[in-house]
């Protein structure tokens, strides 16, 4: 961390597994809350510096059907224990689990499987479903050109609150590069803060009018003083302007 991300912070769940499974790294001015660790999640309370704050877990799923069950379980735990109910939460990342026959390329895989059922239900008793997304839709692949198969196993998942809290964000889904897993990048849609000054605008149709010139020169003379600096030639432009509205 001191040598790729110096003055960043993270987190990881080494505490519930020895390879440390996830981790999370942010910067400052963002603020991170643990609240809870488990082989398979890492759930925390985010919180920007507009004022938004909202609940994360981060999946990484096991590889066998009984211990995502496991996980399954967990998460609808997390919702009831930390009151998601009705407050932002957002859930991504490996799931190693597909939820229709569609999400994998085999046309072998042509039915729901019980796993498949075990997954639907935990989302639909969590309120969770995925966010509205763009980019990959198979987010993992075998890198077997002989045999090649890809499958739909990573996913960010919002529930009915988030949506309510950022109506307009949006998950990217990036192509995969040296892994065999694509990125997924998060688009809160937050609005640009807005800037301290507004810029000067005129309207060259002003010209036109007749007593144009001779109202410039009475208004610049009302704005008193030299424009020394650029802040008061700034300030003697957009005064004329506002009186040059009101006149014209």
């Amino acid at each position: 961390m001191q040598k790729l991300c110096p003055g960043w912070c993270y987190t990881s769940n080494h505490a519930s597994d020895e390879d440390g499974r996830i981790i999370i790294i942010w910067q400052h001015p963002v603020s991170i809350q643990v609240l809870e660790q488990s082989r398979q999640t890492l759930t925390c309370t985010v919180s920007l510096p507009s004022s938004i704050t909202f609940t994360f877990t981060a999946v990484y799923a096991a590889n066998t059907e009984a211990e995502r069950i496991e996980l399954w379980v967990h998460l609808l735990n997390i919702q009831q224990t930390f009151s998601l109910l009705t407050s932002p939460w957002v859930v991504g990342g490996d799931f190693n689990q597909i939820l229709h026959p569609s999400e994998h390329s085999s046309i072998r895989v042509n039915s729901l499987s019980a796993s498949m059922i075990d997954f639907s239900d935990c989302l639909l008793q969590a309120d969770l479903f995925d966010l509205r997304y763009q980019g990959v839709f198979h987010t993992w692949f075998n890198k077997q050109p002989a045999s090649p198969i890809t499958k739909k196993l990573d996913r960010l998942l919002v529930n009915q609150a988030w949506i309510s809290y950022l109506p307009h964000s949006l998950a990217t889904v990036l192509p995969p590069n040296i892994s065999d897993h694509s990125p997924c990048s998060l688009d809160l849609a937050l609005p640009l803060p807005i800037a301290g000054t507004k810029p000067f605008k005129f309207f060259n149709f002003l010209t036109l009018h007749p007593d144009f010139v001779q109202t410039v020169v009475d208004f610049w003379i009302q704005a008193g003083g030299h424009a020394t600096f650029l802040g008061d030639l700034c300030w003697k432009l957009s005064f004329s302007n506002l009186l040059h509205q009101s006149c014209f």
